[in-house]
């Protein structure tokens, strides 16, 4: 079995090559692969031959979408198309990687696969169009939806995780002022990364449906909350302000509850995965 891993730069690729082995996946960064660019795509992957794909990469500057919405498409739904149109060309599993911001935050339970998606912005929407144009191109493929990744050294277009980020900011004396009505399921990389490992060979064995998965750690919170234990368990002290998404005043719009059930990776007999608190600590120690 030959993986390729695309985005093998990001959050959750520099996890997935922490748990996939070695000899047997391929890792492609934005530098050796640009999704951008469809013929560079469909020339790579043929010539790798993979047995399955799992396209990490992503435009996920979500304020920066909605200034430049073409960029986002191209990369987050004409990429996925590229990648999708070669797996079922050369019958290869595809895995694409997707966001909560598919959803529209008015929910007053967790998502489930099932439910309607109903992007809010351009980030959204454009990871929302690379799912149906991965799934309508590539017969063998499965989505899986994250939520508030994070992981060590974070995201570059972000500045960092946002836990290295409050973290830092608080080291540093600075003023911390952080949404306290956006709940989420904050989730760390390595734990997604574990679980898709898993859930991997039951895909390609038919053991598990060509279908939407979400995977996230067990409960739920706001950033706000989210904030305050990780300075807690970090041993910082700092105060953490609450502000509304309107004192934020970001530029893209966001779900105000984005908390995703995962119901089909539970059905399949699979383990869920580890409450945030105990991800979240686990993190702060180094894993």
């Amino acid at each position: 079995m030959r993986v390729v891993v695309i985005g093998a730069g990001g959050q959750l690729g520099q996890e997935l090559l922490r748990v996939l082995p070695a000899e047997t996946t391929v890792p492609l960064t934005r530098r050796d692969l640009d999704l951008r660019n469809p013929d560079a795509v469909t020339q790579r992957l043929a010539r790798l031959a993979p047995t399955a794909v799992v396209n990490a990469a992503a435009y996920n500057r979500v304020d920066g979408a909605e200034d430049e919405p073409a960029e986002a498409v191209a990369v987050n739904a004409l990429g996925p198309a590229a990648v999708a149109q070669v797996c079922g060309e050369l019958g290869v599993y595809l895995v694409q990687l997707s966001t909560d911001y598919v959803f529209d935050g008015r929910a007053t339970r967790p998502y489930t696969e099932d439910d309607a998606p109903n992007p809010l912005g351009a980030y959204g929407r454009s990871k929302l169009a690379g799912e149906l144009l991965a799934r309508a191109l590539a017969p063998r493929c499965a989505i899986v939806r994250v939520a508030g990744l994070y992981a060590a050294g974070g995201s570059r277009a972000k500045g960092g995780s946002f836990v290295d980020r409050v973290l830092a900011q608080a080291r540093r004396g600075e003023r911390l002022r952080v949404v306290a009505d956006q709940v989420t399921a904050p989730t760390w990389a390595r734990d997604v990364a574990a679980a898709l490992a898993r859930l991997l060979p039951h895909l390609l064995h038919g053991k598990a449906p060509a279908a939407v998965y979400h995977m996230t750690n067990a409960g739920a919170c706001s950033w706000h909350e989210f904030a305050r234990a990780a300075l807690e368990l970090a041993g910082v002290e700092a105060a953490v302000e609450p502000i509304t998404t309107a004192e934020l005043g970001a530029r893209a719009p966001r779900p105000a509850y984005s908390v995703l059930a995962n119901t089909r990776l539970v059905a399949l007999g699979e383990p869920p995965l580890r409450s945030w608190q105990e991800a979240l600590a686990a993190y702060l120690v180094g894993g």
